[in-house]
């Protein structure tokens, strides 16, 4: 969807209009596949005027659907790039370009080793760079973009902290390629490329927020929801050097492309109502009653003609005809979602008592932390529980755990009298391995089968705190996670079947799955099209036909309340039981190898986002309760399924 000029440019609650372009896509895929093709569109034109195409381009996840797909033109289009010149924004420092984490090899692994740009127009920010030559390198860097006509077109993302490139917080417009301190923020952001925080390099190069400027056209690229806030901030605040991304107000050509989750905190999405005319179906309205309770403080039921009148809802007022009428519909729909049955009670007409069911898990914990509490309740009334764990969670291990757990297995079959040869050999080479190993480096397969080993012990004592069977746990191990790095492999048919083949032979009743997109590290996502890929092979099989799939949130965010359809309430007993079973994930305690954006152990994060739910259902009027799990249903399937 492309936002006409009337709302890119309408005016939210402030008094600061919206001052940059965007684009909404549906899909990440979708945002990529319209920049790779602007791009190509320029490099054709520039090539048939006989011209250089200079491209500015930036590295990280959030551009790598855009290379495959002009690597696929380029492959399978014929679309030559014998007329580009590459800059690459960014680069760490120090750092080889040989490294796993480099700019350098990320750039050339995902597009210039699968195109045709001469290598002698191809231009990185070198991070062997010694500091006494940092300045007169950074401005030779520079002038060689001067030297080469300026950037035709650049690439963006943007970082939590609103940096552009690496222009953290406090760059101004004047500044151009040089070093920089990296903000706290964006090395945590970094965390998992570097296996922890403390071997994210303090420093980088970037080219200036005056360097970005000066390019002719700008696409910016922002998916998911942690990115929401900091889009918002971008494009509707006031520019100021504390958010350097609000600089690209002042650029004449500049647009950012977003998925919906992106998106959502953009007045035109937050409040549509507030933008335009709008269609009002039961979500909005939803939305719209939730977000009015909310604003003035006052339970649903509670809201009166004046305040709609008062707020910009004239419009539902007047589809409706009063507010008792919407308030009702609203709360009657609030009050429905809450369950303590979550797969049906068994006196309930034409239901099936007890029910099968798979609850997925992308990691070894998100069962526990994202769903603990339902999770034990569908134990306890004694429904055929299974849990699958999706990968093996083996690169969130310290070494120092995996180490301990080698010590121990020596310490013990000497201890016991029981140790063999090969076991001393093995349990030497993954000592040697774990204490010379170097900052960032891959663990070699043995390692990582300990540390995989190590998850699937938590995962186990876990789930028996929620009552689940330890033969109904299964471990998955997907191949497109075991590949040693935090870049995994596209998942392919093998991820799939075997993912089929534990639906087909469990024929749930009910599937829960991850919809938790905001995970920093890609894993929940590919996780969910795995299976939602594995039900379009089974979407045919009988027992699918009468098969519910719900899918949770927790461990990065909570749904919004409008879109909650199920809502499991946890009575303070229940709480403290799935906060046991998150503590029995040792090696996520106290401080997880890959936190994101959120400081707090995953316990603390559930349990705050679960009593906000509830938090959030009893302003609304509803029932008070300790904690809430909510659930949305997918209907991708909608037209086969029967509830």
């Amino acid at each position: 969807m492309r936002l006409d000029p009337k709302r890119q440019r309408g005016f939210p609650t402030g008094n600061s209009p919206t001052s940059i372009p965007y684009r909404v896509f549906p899909e990440a895929r979708d945002a990529s596949e319209a920049a790779a093709q602007e791009i190509a569109t320029l490099v054709r034109s520039r090539a048939a005027e006989g011209r250089t195409c200079i491209l500015g381009l930036a590295t990280g996840s959030t551009v790598v659907k855009v290379y495959s797909a002009l690597v696929r033109m380029h492959q399978e289009q014929g679309l030559s790039f014998e007329n580009v010149a590459v800059f690459v924004l960014d680069e760490f420092l120090p750092m080889t370009p040989e490294c796993l984490q480099s700019h350098v090899r990320f750039i050339y692994e995902h597009l210039l080793d699968h195109i045709d740009v001469p290598r002698d127009r191809i231009f990185v920010p070198d991070g062997t760079v010694s500091q006494d030559q940092l300045s007169d390198y950074c401005l030779k860097f520079e002038n060689r973009i001067d030297e080469m006509g300026g950037i035709d077109m650049l690439l963006l993302g943007i970082g939590r902290t609103g940096h552009i490139g690496f222009n953290e917080p406090g760059s101004g417009t004047d500044s151009r390629t040089r070093p920089i301190t990296l903000d706290a923020i964006t090395r945590i952001d970094s965390a998992s490329n570097f296996f922890g925080v403390e071997n994210v390099p303090r420093r980088a190069i970037t080219m200036g927020v005056g360097t970005i400027l000066d390019a002719r056209r700008i696409i910016l690229l922002a998916f998911g929801e942690g990115k929401a806030s900091i889009v918002a901030r971008a494009v509707e605040g006031e520019v100021a050097p504390s958010v350097p991304a609000t600089f690209l107000q002042q650029h004449d050509d500049v647009e950012f492309f977003l998925d919906s989750a992106a998106a959502a905190n953009l007045e035109a999405f937050r409040a549509p109502w507030l933008v335009d005319e709008v269609k009002w179906d039961d979500i909005l309205v939803r939305r719209a009653v939730i977000a009015l309770s909310q604003s003035v403080e006052k339970p649903v039921l509670m809201l009166t003609d004046a305040d709609y009148n008062n707020n910009g809802l004239q419009s539902l007022l007047a589809e409706y005809g009063s507010a008792y009428e919407i308030n009702l519909s609203v709360f009657r729909y609030l009050q429905n979602t809450i369950t303590g049955w979550p797969a049906g009670k068994p006196d309930q007409p034409n239901t099936v008592f007890p029910k099968r069911v798979v609850l997925f898990s992308p990691h070894p914990d998100d069962d526990v932390i994202s769903m603990g509490g339902t999770l034990t309740r569908l134990a306890d009334q004694n429904h055929e529980v299974h849990v699958a764990y999706q990968t093996s969670g083996n690169l969130a291990v310290f070494d120092d755990d995996a180490l301990r757990f080698a010590e121990f297995v020596v310490d013990f079959c000497e201890q016991y009298d029981v140790m063999t040869e090969p076991c001393r050999q093995l349990t030497s080479k993954m000592v040697d391995a774990l204490q010379n190993k170097t900052a960032g480096s891959i663990d070699i397969g043995e390692v990582q089968k300990l540390k995989g080993l190590i998850r699937r012990g938590e995962a186990a004592a876990g789930a028996r705190v929620c009552g689940v069977h330890d033969d109904r746990l299964h471990h998955l191990d997907l191949p497109f996670y075991e590949t040693g790095k935090v870049r995994k492999n596209p998942f392919g048919a093998e991820d799939i079947q075997i993912t089929v083949d534990l639906l087909r032979s469990i024929k749930p009743h009910q599937i829960y799955a991850a919809g938790d997109l905001s995970d920093p590290h890609g894993t929940h996502r590919v996780c969910i099209d795995i299976i939602f890929a594995a039900c379009e092979v089974c979407r045919n099989d009988d027992w699918f036909q009468s098969c519910v799939i719900w899918l949770y949130r927790g461990a990065w965010q909570e749904w919004a309340p409008h879109e909650i359809e199920m809502a499991v309430p946890l009575s303070p007993q229940e709480v403290d039981r799935k906060r046991d079973a998150i503590f029995k994930h040792e090696s996520q305690k106290d401080r997880a190898l890959f936190p994101g954006s959120d400081a707090r152990e995953f316990w603390q994060r559930a349990e705050a986002r679960n009593a906000q739910t509830a938090n959030i259902y009893d302003r609304l009027g509803l029932a008070q309760y300790q904690a809430i799990e909510g659930f949305v249903r997918w209907k991708g399937f909608e037209s086969d399924n029967q509830s």
